[in-house]
């Protein structure tokens, strides 16, 4: 299976380069996150179909030196290098593009430019390390590019299209635009139609090549094929057992990466599946999940674990991760809804257990700069000890410490969803 570029670039367009952006824009993280999502599909896009241009090529294979990575936020203020890229891929079209998507997130025009030029500095970018790690030369560059065409109209955004961006006509019908009443595909389309779903197998329809009166046939044996595939779904559906009850869950890539707490990590406390239960402390009901951070952390102290344990060594190697705290995106600063609850249960803890100490830690997964993901997870570990001092356990708190993506255990290039297992917030009982 292709590669897919817009994976490998959303490792350098994190949470913190997306907050940075929208604290030196003066823009809502939230937008800038919905321009990024709508602007990465169409630079990938016109990098492939411009994939044979020289002029391309070469920008991208000096940038892997270039360190336009270490500066992405710089290069949104100017860099002749993704001027001229831009110039190439979409010429006239730029315009339109920058307004689409500005209309699309709500980043005003100016700035929706510079987050253009930040994606694209980017994908220069990381397409640049990505073809000197794996000694890509011209030709294997072009390849890659060339197998993103049939992937970059089904990754855009809901309430975008091809068409919507200015891209209706793009040279060499690089990808297939559907019709405007979608009942009906242009002529001129790819012989092959490709959708690429992460985490789903590819599908294919092949076409007839001919160019001749391929348009008629597909006017009247399209919709036929859509019936056919239609009728053996429903006649699947009819003779399904009755005893297949299945249920799958889809796991759909989302558009701009996003900072999650989970549930497990390598070196914690595993829990179960978030079932909402109420747990008994010392006749304070508390609402969490079974199997859950408090319930592991009150069967511990109820043990008398912690009052065993010789030294702080002993208790080093036991964390147990919040399943309930989110940060928004981006934010090391505001939480998700319903975070709050958690993070008073640990008060409530800490309370009825007042000789008790704990160490507070906040993990990143390998993508983006390390230093920034060191600041952010400080950050964030910082917030929640911040958080208990206010509501008087302060005293129990021994240390809050980032880690960045010293932890992490899933390479940088693998998807979102595998990364989002390191990316956490824990804590730890210590002496």
């Amino acid at each position: 299976m292709a590669l897919n570029v817009i994976d490998l670039i959303k490792g350098q367009l994190g949470s913190a380069l997306i907050s940075q952006a929208a604290s030196q824009l003066g823009e809502s993280e939230s937008g800038v996150s919905k321009a990024i999502s709508g602007l990465l599909p169409a630079v990938v896009g016109g990098l492939a179909n411009n994939a044979t241009q020289p002029g391309v090529i070469d920008s991208i294979t000096s940038a892997a030196s270039s360190g336009i990575l270490g500066d992405l936020l710089g290069a949104s203020s100017g860099n002749s290098v993704i001027s001229t890229v831009l110039n190439t891929i979409f010429g006239d079209k730029a315009v339109g593009l920058t307004n689409a998507i500005s209309t699309f997130s709500g980043v005003s025009n100016s700035n929706t430019n510079s987050i253009l030029n930040m994606v694209t500095g980017a994908a220069l970018g990381s397409l640049g390390k990505y073809a000197a790690d794996h000694n890509l030369g011209a030709s294997g560059l072009s390849n890659l590019l060339a197998d993103q065409k049939g992937m970059v109209s089904s990754l855009l955004p809901a309430g975008l299209s091809l068409a919507s961006l200015g891209f209706g006509n793009w040279e060499s019908a690089a990808i297939p635009e559907m019709a405007s009443d979608k009942s009906q595909v242009k002529s001129d389309a790819l012989p092959k139609v490709e959708v690429t779903r992460s985490g789903t197998s590819t599908a294919n329809i092949d076409r007839n090549d001919d160019n001749t009166d391929g348009g008629s046939i597909w006017k009247w044996l399209l919709p036929l094929l859509l019936l056919g595939l239609a009728g053996w779904f429903l006649w699947k559906q009819c003779n399904k057992p009755a005893t297949d009850s299945t249920t799958t869950t889809s796991d759909t890539a989302t558009a701009v990466v996003q900072d999650t707490a989970v549930a497990m990590g390598t070196n914690s406390e595993t829990t179960t599946a978030k079932t909402p239960t109420e747990i008994d402390l010392n006749g304070v009901k508390l609402k969490a999940n079974t199997g859950g951070m408090e319930e592991s952390m009150i069967t511990f102290l109820k043990s008398d674990g912690y009052k065993n344990a010789a030294d702080d060594a002993a208790l080093k190697g036991k964390w147990y991760n919040f399943d309930n705290v989110n940060f928004k995106m981006g934010s090391s600063t505001e939480l998700e809804p319903g975070s709050q609850e958690q993070i008073n249960n640990l008060v409530e803890i800490l309370k009825a257990f007042p000789d008790v100490k704990i160490k507070i830690g906040g993990y990143t997964d390998k993508t983006g700069d390390e230093a920034v993901n060191l600041k952010i997870s400080q950050a964030r570990a910082e917030f929640i000890k911040a958080a208990l001092e206010k509501a008087g356990v302060g005293s129990q708190v021994l240390e809050a410490k980032g880690y960045g993506s010293e932890m992490a255990t899933v390479p940088a290039t693998a998807s979102d969803a595998d990364r989002a297992i390191d990316r956490k917030m824990a804590v730890r009982f210590a002496k």
